[in-house]
């Protein structure tokens, strides 16, 4: 009997939805169902721009797909103002939530998605793709490795591109009653969700926002870092632009080992993903170079990350569905903890770069 596929809605046409709605179309757990816009001609023209299959409905309202019996899940990738009113819909639907990032504008909103979620069952997932690469696994070996890696001290992130004037002028990621969370909500989440994945999901005692952001006139970050303080003297710091060359940094350093990666949130490749690490480096005699080079790793993968991702999802879905297993607290738990690190870095912006205490 042939495996029946999680369906898949999509609320809103956004960009980043062609490349989710793909993934949909890659993963082979999956279907993709529906798709509703603000408008029957907006949906159809995204449907047709995009080649998708006939069997595809099409809706003119967000609401028409939440009230589709047939659909299992649903992406969400309306700009992140909009989040906390058609996650906790989709969520008192019954609808699992597979939520774009930033999750919210803070860590109340959030709390009412989780809180909506939890009171009706459904799974919840955030969009951030590369976290399902299987480099991600490989690269947690090695930093879970006392021997090769030993204990985390530092880790350094950067997400920046450079925004065109128009991007500048008219992207929903600029406009403060949209998403006003700027860089910082769009690529700092990145950086921060990078972070805290090396650093085990253990919170930093606090948060200090370093000098020297960008804001535009409508008061919405472009450019800012942080850096990040835990009780046994680990630190980590991350800058995020929309200001600057297409960098995509994350170094881990041990106290034996390095790992460094230089395209951590879209891999240079579809399906090849690398990393390089090294062990106890040192110097040649006269130290005239390294004496040993770093090693690189290459994982070749079937599905890009996000198909993976959705993949992951289905499958949580499906024994939700299927086999009458409880919602994964893990996804929601990271994206928790994301966002409270996002939160606190805005804080100590906007009271004059002062430290925040982090408080989950």
């Amino acid at each position: 009997m042939a495996e029946v596929p999680i369906r898949f809605g999509i609320l809103g046409c956004a960009d980043i939805a062609r490349k989710v709605a793909r993934a949909i179309l890659l993963a082979p757990n999956a279907a993709l169902h529906a798709v509703g816009s603000r408008s029957l001609e907006k949906a159809t023209k995204f449907a047709a721009d995009n080649g998708f299959p006939p069997s595809v409905k099409l809706y003119g309202s967000y609401e028409a797909v939440l009230d589709d019996l047939e659909i299992d899940t649903v992406y969400v990738p309306l700009p992140t103002s909009l989040h906390i009113r058609w996650a906790v819909l989709a969520a008192e639907k019954k609808k699992h939530i597979l939520l774009e990032k930033p999750v919210a504008l803070n860590v109340s909103e959030f709390d009412q998605i989780l809180a909506a979620c939890d009171a009706n069952g459904v799974q919840f997932m955030d969009g951030t793709m590369w976290m399902h690469n299987l480099r991600t696994t490989k690269m947690k070996e090695f930093l879970s490795d006392s021997e090769r890696f030993g204990q985390l001290t530092t880790v350094q992130s950067c997400f920046a591109f450079a925004a065109d004037e128009d991007f500048l002028a008219n992207d929903i990621r600029v406009k403060p009653d949209l998403d006003g969370l700027g860089a910082l909500g769009d690529a700092g989440w990145y950086c921060i969700r990078s972070i805290l994945w090396a650093a085990d999901f253990e919170l930093p005692k606090k948060v200090i926002a370093l000098h020297g952001p960008i804001l535009n006139q409508a008061g919405v970050i472009l450019s800012c870092g942080a850096s990040l303080h835990w009780e046994d003297g680990k630190t980590a710091t991350f800058h995020c632009s929309f200001l600057a060359n297409l960098t995509m940094n994350l170094t881990a350093v041990g106290t034996k080992g390095t790992l460094h990666l230089r395209d951590f949130i879209i891999p240079f490749e579809e399906k090849k993903a690398s990393f390089s690490t090294s062990t106890e480096s040192g110097f040649q005699e006269l130290v005239t170079g390294w004496a040993s080079l770093p090693s690189e790793h290459i994982i070749m993968t079937d599905l890009p990350q996000e198909a993976c991702m959705v993949r992951e999802f289905s499958n949580l879905v499906k024994g939700i569905k299927e086999k009458g297993l409880k919602p994964e607290k893990k996804w929601p738990t990271i994206s928790r903890k994301t966002q409270l690190i996002l939160d606190a870095v805005k804080t100590s912006i906007e009271n004059g770069f002062e430290p925040v205490e982090v408080v989950s």
